[in-house]
């Protein structure tokens, strides 16, 4: 294989990018224009908002709560597979999303099948993404990460044109069979550094090539001709089934040479050492919630997605309920505030890099700015008012872009893998507790006005919250974290958790 650094910021990485911007056009698109299918589903199955905006709820949040299995995903299979698997679970999902009895299997085929396969194609597109570019992986992760809001903006006006086409279960299944591209998407992915699993088969296969060549003539194991560089089909055979039935012979190997308590003496020594690197990295996590504003940024994460998320899958029934429209439009909301989230991202992106912004006060702006579009909707009486507020929401949402620039800022490079986790769990939460408490509002006083007061203090909330604790006057001890620039590695294991 080429040496990594030789193919870093070019060439096939390009080929990656676009791999990866489709995949998360096509896991993505549904989910975030979930508010188009919303309607549909309060028609359908009669029940109220709260119990079905668990369904939007899920698929956004469960992807971000479970980042972390997704990230060891990635780490031990690589891209490929992953993105594959994750093909299978979004388009099986969507598709039996189409047979759905009722809205609890609904929440489970839509909302967990759905949400769980969106995680793993964003920490495979993340990751190998990462493994291309270095200078240049701003630029690749910028062009990536608009893929959802690109989705988002087509599914949204695809989704609807099909539901008035087909009905709600023809759109789903054909949303579905599309979404099965996403494994052709997978064939673009070819590694440059084999995932952790292969590499411990490759040693232990390895290690036990080398103890039979003690034992018989390597002619006799490989079957090789004599005069002739081929190898027969029995040797590939052998090999496949080394790869397979190796991995649990590794703590075998270490005790079939010893017995009786000796052997337990080596289950033990490495259980020990799991329970060591555990209890390290629990006392690892601890310490960075010790940090003043790394909680105050956990804070206003939760906050945000609490208040913030609930418009992308109510604001089509709040047009509709205000009868300020009949149906949805040709051009839905969701689109708006979808291409809307692209520009913020990048808008974001560029104005974080300026040397005298300071990224949180930045962040902090855009909670603000959010909460006030927030707190104006029920008071707005006119679609084009409506508009306007989604496209402002939807720009300062872009905000989730400068997540790992700030978490790296706070805590450093070397804590960004837990540090990340921790506000990804948190937005994840908020996320899911959102759109329910939203729908309750709204089963309980009938009105959607009330809910959206809820939702802008929350995010002023915050804003307030961070702004306060992360003020100079607080004192905070300098630490060797605060660095003017960041140097990646080009491993990108710190990187995957971003996902």
């Amino acid at each position: 294989m080429t040496s990594s650094t030789k193919v870093l910021d070019g060439g096939w990485g390009w080929a990656i990018v676009a791999a990866s911007f489709m995949a998360q056009l096509l896991a993505y698109g549904s989910p975030q224009s979930v508010g188009v299918l919303y309607p549909e589903w309060l028609h359908t199955y009669q029940e109220g908002k709260g119990m079905t905006a668990w369904v939007g709820s899920l698929v956004a949040g469960v992807g971000l709560i479970a980042s972390p299995i997704c990230s060891a995903c990635v780490d031990n299979f690589g891209a490929r597979p992953v993105t594959i698997f994750s093909g299978v679970m979004v388009a099986g999902g969507l598709m039996l999303s189409a047979f759905a009895p009722n809205i609890q299997f609904l929440i489970f085929s839509y909302g967990i099948v759905v949400g769980l396969g969106c995680g793993l194609v964003y920490a495979a597109t993340l990751t190998i993404t990462c493994q291309y570019f270095d200078k240049r992986r701003g630029l690749a992760l910028g062009i990536v990460t608009t893929g959802t809001s690109v989705g988002a903006f087509i599914y949204a006006t695809a989704q609807n044109e099909l539901i008035v086409l087909y009905g709600l279960n023809g759109c789903l299944l054909i949303i579905g069979a599309i979404a099965l591209n996403l494994m052709a998407c997978s064939g673009f992915m070819r590694p440059l550094n084999m995932p952790g699993y292969y590499l411990k088969q490759k040693a232990a296969l390895e290690r036990d090539t080398e103890e039979q060549l003690f034992v018989k003539s390597p002619f006799d194991d490989l079957k090789i001709a004599v005069g002739s560089a081929t190898t027969t089909p029995e040797k590939s055979l052998t090999v496949k089934e080394l790869l397979i039935t190796i991995d649990s012979k590794d703590l075998s190997i270490q005790t079939e040479k010893k017995e009786g308590p000796l052997a337990w003496l080596v289950i033990m020594k490495a259980i020990k050492k799991k329970q060591k690197a555990y209890t390290k990295y629990m006392q690892s996590l601890y310490e960075i919630l010790q940090d003043q504003e790394m909680v105050a940024f956990c804070i206003a994460i939760f906050l945000f997605s609490l208040g913030a998320f609930p418009p992308v899958l109510f604001i089509e029934d709040v047009a509709q309920s205000e009868g300020l429209i009949e149906e949805v439009s040709v051009i839905p909301l969701v689109s708006i505030g979808a291409i809307a989230t692209c520009i913020g991202k990048l808008a974001l992106g560029i104005l974080v890099d300026v040397k005298w912004i300071n990224g949180i006060y930045l962040y902090a702006f855009t909670m603000f700015a959010g909460g006030l579009a927030l707190l104006l909707i029920p008071i707005t009486k006119s679609y084009i008012g409506l508009q306007i507020l989604t496209a402002i929401l939807g720009f300062f949402s872009g905000n989730w872009s400068l997540t790992s620039y700030i978490t790296t800022k706070i805590v450093g490079l070397d804590r960004l893998t837990q540090a990340h986790g921790i506000l990804m769990f948190f937005g994840g939460f908020g996320i899911m507790l959102g759109p329910p408490v939203v729908g309750w509002f709204f089963d309980w006083t009938q009105s959607y006005d009330l809910a959206f007061y809820f939702s802008g203090s929350c995010v002023l909330l915050g804003a307030f919250i961070l702004f306060l604790l992360s003020l100079p006057c607080w004192n905070r001890r300098p630490s060797e974290n605060d660095k003017p620039e960041v140097q990646y590695t080009f491993t990108c294991e710190k990187v995957a958790s971003v996902a």
